[in-house]
């Protein structure tokens, strides 16, 4: 069978190369510019229609993980392919603010909430929930994520599980010593029983999640009244919301997972640390917050490069998460294993190891031999929570997943690494470690938010590090509307991310972006506009793998044109008729800015048209280092150009990518998408096509007896890309303590060796022993993983378990051949989740609640 589909799949590919477009350089003659697809159309598919719609042909990929058992029932579906990626988590946030006087939160007590992690069964929520599509997690890493083999010694000793009775026993404790009773199994405070209010998502299988805990808490003796939401009343209720309003106790989040990140710095904070305004309190002003000094220091150390050596910056991880799961203000349950349906006929794919074809790289890259366009469904196109503005929207990833497909980043994570590479900017970077500086130049500037006008640095100023950013390719080209991209659009979102978050007026209006955004700009110490394509930055922070710099360092996304970004500035801080955030917003009784939107854009568009009546001068901006950047003349053509995309399409998003937005039409849940044909755009089909990555995998393994006094001795296989490491944990399961770890040596053959001296035998002293095996490459941020099962007693000294933990994700092919023959097919996945907060989005790396699947 396998052979056949071979022969199948060589045809196809001969098909497909004489449908393609032809690939080269894009100044080629006879190579089209852009991608291979003239149009995307976005729709709006329910998640039980999604297996029909794929099988009758209406969309060639479902963007929305669809259910364990619809994956089942289309895996043998010939005109199918499923592609599946750890693309999702999930979890719970509690509400952990006072009540009022008289009233009692229980998650204000921090031993309640971490009673809480007892009552979860994990391990049945993936087997049973999600039909094995999952895998249990307790903290906010991925057991597959690169970064899980930091933290691999303190999570085996993590005494977290399954354990109602311990549960019972500790809310029993603290709920008592906090003034509560226990009356007709029902727990009162000053007589009055406690009401837990439980929102509940029903879109997916959080709604089974839920119900599971709900049971549990109701056990636990709670009155919980649940709360059945979908996305947007979800999503208003908890997290616009003063958490001391108490309008919401517990609710179960979805996350969209990011591109892979070798070295997590971003998912920490995020998920653990209130001051990047993820935690109850959103950092809104006028709310309670949630605060953690120790998480705040430990997670800005991480974010900011504080750290000398990477032992250094691993023990900051250790330390932070440790600390996260003591307070137990999220609760982490499940990596989701998503399934993603697609035509069989859908080509080039780029597969990402994380994210499924979420990514910048996928459907730039994608076509169907014959056809000029594609259909790509997701569960919603927009929400009442779909906002559209680069300052503070995009916060679901719906409004995502069309965005990357609109602009070109900078710099990007590998799919397969998940280290920071060019995307559309190439970099060089200067530093002399954690421990030195480097001196600023005196022509180096910063910005006066007092004044708005670029000033030179401090004599004596110095930094860390230094990158130098050549922008050529995107200033060689265009924006969406006609207008040649220029260094006044990189000069004006540094400016814009400065002036809200220093100037004291702007920073009290846009609060929490203000709040965020300090600790990350306040390390940068200078720039220098070099000449008419380079940027020099100067930054206190510095990273083992210089590439991390200079992703820190980058410091514009280069999104949207400055024209839009000024008139956007002042519609809220001028004119105060829109607000960035959504905190804002609901503070000010405005709009929360979306392009997309008529009414919303359409004030911007007002201000194009005053700044064209007006002839602002704007020169105190764009007068850097000597360059004059703007006039206007270019000015008007800048305006002229954007009022004429509004005449013609109704919106405001104007990007620099393979796509331009067209059409987006809430109501009809749809937005269209049309290839960018200009000449001048850098990249060609097939620039961007990666391949399928090569997978690590340990196997074959092979041991002698574990017995008390002797040496253990085991080997095993473990293939993969790149240079091959392995270390191992001997482990004792009945006490949760680590015996012994070590680094399994490569022999001459290829394979791989441990041994355990005697010395360490003849200390055991239980009857089973766990022995975990971790694989990584260094080209591939996936670990592989293996348990072996070792027991000492002499009965059972022979009946060793040998357990693989590795994930098969190979899409699942019409042809049943498994990997191989989706390799064959050249088709793959990939996917991300941005920044949450305007100034960090441009990092591009983290999870955006669903807000996710």
């Amino acid at each position: 069978m396998c052979r056949k589909f071979i022969l199948i799949t060589l045809i196809m590919l001969t098909l497909g190369t004489i449908d393609r477009p032809m690939i080269g350089m894009a100044d080629e003659p006879g190579i089209i510019t852009g991608p291979p697809s003239d149009k995307i159309l976005f729709q709006s598919f329910h998640v039980d229609r999604a297996p029909i719609e794929i099988q009758q042909h209406n969309m060639d990929l479902y963007l929305y993980g669809i259910r364990p058992d619809a994956s089942e029932a289309l895996k043998d579906d010939e005109t199918v392919v499923i592609y599946k990626a750890p693309a999702s988590s999930i979890s719970l946030i509690l509400n952990p603010a006072p009540a009022s006087q008289g009233e009692l939160n229980p998650f204000s007590i921090k031993k309640v909430r971490q009673a809480l992690q007892f009552l979860i069964d994990r391990e049945f929520v993936a087997g049973n929930i999600y039909r094995g599509q999952a895998l249990p997690m307790i903290t906010h890493i991925s057991p597959l994520d690169f970064d899980y083999l930091t933290l691999y010694q303190e999570l085996l000793e993590n005494p977290i599980q399954y354990n109602p009775e311990l549960g019972n026993r500790m809310i029993k404790e603290a709920m008592l010593e906090n003034g509560a009773q226990l009356t007709d199994g029902i727990w009162h405070y000053k007589n009055h029983p406690i009401k837990i209010k439980f929102v509940i998502r029903v879109e997916d299988e959080r709604r089974d999640v839920g119900d599971l805990l709900r049971n549990s808490l109701q056990k636990a003796g709670f009155d919980v009244a649940p709360i059945y939401q979908n996305f947007a009343p979800a999503i208003q209720t908890v997290y616009s919301s003063n958490p001391s309003s108490l309008e919401w106790h517990i609710y179960t989040e979805g996350w969209s997972r990011s591109s892979p990140d070798r070295y997590d710095f971003s998912n920490i904070n995020q998920m653990t640390a209130p001051w990047m305004g993820n935690m109850p309190g959103w950092k809104a002003s006028g709310f309670w917050q949630y605060e953690n000094a120790e998480l705040d220091n430990l997670g800005k150390n991480l974010f900011t490069g504080q750290f000398s050596t990477k032992d250094e910056r691993d023990q900051f991880y250790k330390e932070a998460t440790l600390i996260a799961l003591d307070e137990s203000v999220r609760i982490w349950i499940s990596t989701v294993l998503n399934s993603f349906p697609a035509s069989g006929k859908l080509n080039d794919l780029t597969e990402d190891l994380v994210a499924g074809p979420r990514s910048p790289w996928s459907l730039r890259e994608a076509y169907i031999p014959g056809s000029n366009q594609l259909t790509v469904g997701n569960l919603w196109v927009w929400t009442e929570r779909t906002t559209w503005n680069p300052l503070g929207g995009f916060s679901d990833v719906y409004s995502q997943d069309i965005w990357r497909n609109i602009n070109d980043p900078p710099i990007w994570n590998h799919p397969f690494s998940g280290i920071p590479i060019p995307f559309r900017s190439n970099f060089s970077v200067e530093t002399k470690g954690g421990e030195h500086k480097i001196e600023v130049p005196s022509s180096a500037v910063r910005l006066d938010p007092l004044t708005d006008t670029w000033v030179p640095v401090s004599n004596g100023t110095k930094a860390t590090s230094k990158v130098t950013f050549d922008y050529s390719k995107f200033f060689q080209s265009k924006w969406h509307h006609g207008v040649q991209i220029s260094m006044a659009d990189v000069v004006y979102s540094i400016f814009q991310n400065f002036d809200i978050a220093f100037d004291p007026e702007k920073a009290k209006i846009e609060t929490s972006i203000a709040m965020t955004s300090k600790p990350f700009l306040d390390t940068f110490k200078g720039f220098r506009v070099l000449d008419e394509n380079r940027l020099e930055v100067y930054v206190d922070y510095w990273h083992f793998e210089e590439s991390y710099i200079a992703s820190y360092a980058n410091p514009t996304s280069l999104s949207t044109p400055w024209e839009i970004l000024y008139a956007m500035d002042r519609v809220v801080f001028q004119d105060r008729q829109g607000a960035y955030s959504d905190t804002a917003a609901s503070r000010f009784n405005v709009p929360w800015l979306s392009l997309v939107m008529g009414r919303d854009a359409r004030l911007i568009k007002n201000q194009l048209t005053k700044l064209n009546e007006q002839n602002t001068n704007l020169s105190n901006i764009f007068s850097i280092n000597g360059f004059n950047l703007s006039n206007n003349k270019s000015q008007k053509e800048r305006i002229n150009a954007g009022l004429n995309w509004w005449d013609k399409f109704g919106i405001l998003v104007i990007g620099n990518g393979p796509y331009q937005l067209t059409r987006f039409d809430p109501p009809a849940q749809f937005a269209e998408l049309e290839a960018f044909r200009d000449p001048s755009y850098p990249f060609s089909p097939g620039k961007w096509q990666f391949g399928a990555p090569e997978r690590p995998e340990i196997w074959n393994v092979d041991s002698n007896s574990l017995r008390k006094g002797e040496p253990f001795e085991l080997s095993f296989d473990f293939t993969g890309p790149g240079n091959l490491q392995s270390n191992y944990f001997l482990t004792d399961p009945s006490s949760g303590e680590t015996v012994t770890i070590g680094s399994a040596m490569q022999n001459n053959s290829g394979g791989f060796e441990l041994t355990i001296d005697k010395s360490i035998t003849e200390n055991l002293s239980s009857s089973m022993y766990h022995l975990h095996l971790v694989g990584f490459s260094d080209q591939i941020s996936l670990l592989s993983e293996y348990r072996v099962d070792l027991p000492t007693d002499e009965e059972s000294a022979l009946r060793s378990n040998y357990e693989s933990t590795n994930v098969d994700l190979s899409p699942e092919s019409p042809s049943g051949c498994g990997k191989n023959a989706s390799n064959d097919l050249g088709v793959m996945i990939g996917g991300l989740a941005l920044f949450k907060l305007a100034t960090i989005r441009k990092k591009g790396q983290q999870d955006v609640d669903d807000q996710s699947s």
